[in-house]
């Protein structure tokens, strides 16, 4: 191969890797509700803090005593720190209340509008929803 068919076909993967996380992404309507918004308070069980956005997971336990895992989204990282947050802001063990939309499909998934601490009631903006970040 010539070193100009090379360097075309590195620059293509290239191309196409930087691709990737954009197929990825998904606009907030796609997933969640906007008029089934939902409130919880729970226990922080997981925290995964990457790009294209931040997730979290709540051990979630209803009247009855029964505990059911939820996962939120929130924006991606960039723009949670803007917002105040950092990776240390929300650990796993903490308490918290969330308001959210839920998702369209049903499942214990959530966009976290705003999260409060429940230790100190701080509250942060964390919604992906429509690239906003309150």
């Amino acid at each position: 191969m010539k070193i100009s068919t090379i360097r075309l076909l590195a620059a293509g993967i290239g191309l196409m890797a930087a691709a990737i996380p954009a197929l990825a992404h998904h606009s907030f309507s796609a997933e969640y509700d906007a008029k089934k918004p939902v409130t919880l308070r729970g226990i922080v069980t997981k925290i995964d803090w990457m790009n294209p956005h931040v997730y979290f997971y709540l051990d979630v336990e209803d009247d009855a005593g029964k505990v059911t895992n939820w996962g939120f989204e929130m924006g991606p990282p960039q723009g949670l720190q803007r917002a105040g947050w950092t990776r240390n802001t929300m650990k796993v063990g903490d308490e918290v209340i969330v308001e959210g939309s839920l998702a369209k499909d049903g499942t214990n998934q959530a966009n976290a509008r705003s999260v409060t601490m429940a230790s100190t009631g701080k509250k942060l903006g964390g919604a992906s929803s429509e690239g906003k970040i309150p």
